[in-house]
């Protein structure tokens, strides 16, 4: 078996996640991991995928694109190496990263060339920017991996230190602390 990542994109409407997965489906493959949001009226989508060794990474783009004629997808697909290891073989906690603040161009980039400075890895990224000086309207949520070597306190201090500098309000949280607090 082969291992595929299909990224999907392309305007929102109902029938996408049926039409592709229908492709996999004919074409015998094994969805394993799916992600998949709607930014602004468009579709994202990321499939990993196990299929037959006889498939290709051109032949499952022809397919997908035959199977959504008329949606104008856009499709790119590549093999997974199937020994593929992680960015890291350290011991990792995870962290949830919250920042609230006036929108302005660059946040993401300042805040995340602090975290690979501290050689933490962002697992998930949300970002609602709604513009204007409203904390509330402009959050981002950064899932993180944190390195158990990594001095917590003082990558603590350099994104509060960021955050005053950018009027934003960081909150580092781990991850089951966040969840447990923020649970419905």
């Amino acid at each position: 078996m082969k291992k595929f990542i299909i990224s999907v994109l392309g305007k929102d409407r109902p029938g996408i996640i049926a039409a592709v997965t229908r492709v996999f489906f004919e074409q015998e493959f094994n969805i394993e991991d799916v992600s998949q949001t709607i930014l602004q009226a468009e579709f994202s989508g990321i499939f990993i995928v196990t299929g037959p060794d006889h498939c290709d990474p051109q032949g499952v783009c022809r397919a997908l694109q035959t199977a959504t004629d008329g949606f104008d997808m856009h499709f790119h697909v590549r093999l997974m190496d199937p020994n593929g290891s992680r960015w890291t073989t350290c011991a990792c906690e995870h962290f949830i990263i919250t920042t609230r603040g006036p929108d302005r161009k660059g946040l993401v980039a300042q805040i995340t060339a602090i975290l690979a400075a501290h050689n933490v890895n962002v697992t998930q990224l949300q970002a609602v920017f709604r513009g204007g000086d409203e904390p509330g309207r402009n959050i981002m949520i950064y899932e993180v991996d944190i390195p158990a070597d990594i001095d917590q306190s003082q990558l603590n201090e350099v994104l509060k230190a960021k955050g005053r500098e950018l009027n934003l309000e960081v909150n580092i949280q781990h991850k089951n602390i966040f969840e447990a607090i923020n649970r419905i």
